[in-house]
């Protein structure tokens, strides 16, 4: 069982920046993917940035990269996601996830934090 809890977010003027943080307990990320995802007001939850963990691959999507950056701290059992020149339109609600690839070679998310909202005004 893992447990998940987000941290860093507030509220942020534009071009101004955050980092969020994502720190596991009950086990470590060893062998997972850890992603973070988002849910404006009104809208779906969509990807952001996954990492792998204990390794350096990493995958955005394409509307925040060279925006965000993700990273992950081995010793504190954290991800981060470093989040810069932000816009009014990456206010959500932000989710840190953990999960395996599938047989199918999907990745199947079992684990969620509770979400920490980034609200940024113009």
């Amino acid at each position: 069982q893992v447990q998940l809890v987000e941290s860093g977010g507030g509220l942020v003027q534009a071009g101004g920046s955050l980092r969020l943080s994502c720190a596991a307990s009950g086990r470590t990320f060893s062998s997972y993917k850890v992603g973070w995802f988002r849910q404006a007001p009104g809208k779906e939850r969509e990807f952001v940035a996954r990492i792998s963990w204990g390794g350096s691959s990493t995958f955005y999507a394409d509307s925040v990269k060279c925006q965000f950056t993700i990273s992950g701290d081995n010793a504190k059992n954290t991800v981060y996601l470093q989040m810069n020149s932000l816009k009014p339109e990456n206010t959500a609600v932000y989710y840190c996830a953990a999960g395996r690839v599938t047989a199918t070679s999907r990745i199947e998310y079992a684990y969620w934090g509770q979400g920490t909202q980034v609200t940024v005004s113009s």
